[in-house]
């Protein structure tokens, strides 16, 4: 199955059910509706000369018609290709990467994009999603003109995604995707999530993410329910969107999901049709978890994934798990299958932490990196760069990036464990750990901490944590922060934070 044929068949099946909605707008297609508007997308971007293979680049924030773009896109075969809106300063390097043929932006992105398509002749057109804007053409002209869609050529095998990584080991890569193995991962998340019917998912964070995709999306598509998206966040408003549109899943990041619980705390109440929040785009720390379950009386599931599978590697239950169920991220979904390696890909014995690697269906290959693809895929096995490990029962469990994992006096440290440890302090509410150079030790962690400024004191957190990690911390400090820089996709910004850390202590 392809993914826009979701569309066909919900409007074959509740043709008056809304599908799609655009919370900030107040704008809600039904099936029947959303198919008409994606043949219109179609036929516009058919028009402008764009088909099957060509990229389509679409530089804007959430809303219907970004929603539309995707599915626009894949009813005649072209591959969007996304490209977060807080990076439209860096277009040239996007440009070049995936060569587009047609441009859809919102406005307050023209002069980026204007300026880096006229350095790539590989652009037709290029589309504005609000008003005609110099040469740009206006996207409610193209789509009221009523252009006829070309033959659906309905390749299950072709790319339909391009979303780059984050670019914390290099320069960001594109990650293709494509129908299928996607369509089959998507729907095994809908089944682990027990999505129903009647259900309506909420998706708040940003759509130039493959989180959202395969999160939000496609699996309660998969099931006939209802997608909402959201452009402007707030903890306020975030809440009284919930409730207002009557979702029973948030597929949020930490950060979200963290403002949801102090909302929900202020008010008393949780949204009244909140059944689950999913988290993704980072780990989750072990206090937010047990703060879900004990203070809301509702699960938090957490997903591990990257922009290279197109699903997850894990993914916890909608369920409130006991205690020694919340460290883990869960088990693997039914379609894949999860190994942990060593430096030689040798599977390691039950309990050890090695590389985190996977069959059952993943990406394509990075876009024009046919190395990269290659070693990243070698064996059959994607392989994370991600530190875990697996338990008898098939939990896994993430304990960080091995580009991030810090070497203090000969002994390797896991930042995760030191970060989630710091969370069990008084006033702590985010943190997180870098480190430096050190001629004598070889690094020197530093732990940057949001925190009430009348509860921090260095020496007593460092006494709080030494029973809950297995490392010396003599070596440690710890530095207030009033808040974390983050990245488009709503991680810490630790390459920033390593920078702040150089400027103090180096």
């Amino acid at each position: 199955m392809l993914m826009h044929h979701l569309l066909y068949r919900g409007a074959e099946w509740a043709p008056e059910k809304v599908a799609l909605r655009w919370v900030d707008r107040e704008l809600e297609y039904t099936y029947t509706e959303a198919v008409d508007q994606m043949e219109r997308f179609a036929g516009a971007l058919s028009e402008l000369g764009a088909g099957k293979g060509d990229r389509v680049s679409v530089v804007a924030h959430n809303g219907m018609d970004y929603l539309m773009a995707l599915f626009g896109c894949w009813r005649i075969g072209a591959i969007p290709a996304l490209v977060n809106v807080k990076l439209a300063g860096e277009l040239d390097y996007y440009f070049n990467d995936h060569t587009p043929t047609v441009v859809v932006f919102t406005h307050d992105a023209y002069d980026q994009v204007t300026s880096a398509a006229a350095e790539v002749s590989s652009v037709r057109a290029l589309v504005c999603m609000d008003k005609a804007m110099g040469e740009a053409k206006d996207l409610g002209e193209l789509l009221r003109a009523g252009y006829k869609a070309p033959v659906d050529p309905a390749d299950e095998s072709a790319i339909a995604h391009l979303s780059y990584t984050s670019g914390t080991s290099g320069k960001p890569k594109g990650a293709c995707l494509m129908h299928e193995p996607t369509m089959r991962a998507t729907n095994c998340i809908a089944e682990r999530l027990r999505v129903r019917t009647h259900e309506s998912s909420f998706g708040p964070s940003a759509l130039s993410s493959s989180y959202q995709l395969v999160g939000n999306i496609l699996p309660t598509l998969h099931r006939t329910g209802t997608v909402n998206v959201m452009s402007k966040w707030t903890q306020e408003s975030g809440y009284d969107a919930l409730e207002s549109t009557g979702s029973a899943l948030l597929i949020a990041n930490p950060t979200l999901l963290t403002e949801l619980l102090h909302e929900s705390k202020k008010r008393g109440k949780t949204p009244s049709a909140l059944r689950v929040g999913v988290s993704g785009g980072g780990p989750v720390p072990l206090p937010l978890k047990k703060a879900w379950r004990d203070e809301l009386k509702l699960p938090l599931a957490e997903s591990y994934g990257q922009s290279e599978l197109g699903g997850f590697v894990a993914l916890g239950f909608p369920d409130l798990e006991p205690d020694e169920r919340l460290a883990p991220i869960g088990i693997a979904p039914p379609d894949k299958e999860v190994k942990i390696f060593n430096a030689a890909d040798e599977e390691v014995p039950v309990g050890e932490v090695g590389q985190m690697c996977l069959r059952g269906g993943y990406m394509w290959g990075y876009w024009n990196r046919e190395e990269q693809t290659a070693k990243t895929l070698a064996g059959g096995w994607l392989h994370t760069g991600d530190a875990g490990c697996v338990d008898h029962n098939g939990y896994i469990t993430m304990r960080g990036r091995f580009s991030e994992l810090i070497t203090v006096a000969s002994k390797t440290w896991f930042p995760r464990d030191v970060e989630e440890a710091l969370l069990e302090c008084e006033g702590v509410t985010a943190s997180s750990v870098v480190a430096v150079e050190d001629d004598e030790i070889g690094d020197r962690p530093i732990a940057f901490v949001v925190c009430d400024e009348s509860l921090f004191n260095m020496e007593k957190m460092k006494a709080a944590i030494t029973s809950l990690v297995p490392y010396d911390l003599q070596h440690l400090q710890i530095v207030p922060i009033d808040e974390f820089p983050m990245t488009p996709t709503g991680k810490i910004a630790k390459a920033e934070l390593k920078e702040l850390a150089q400027e103090k202590f180096q």
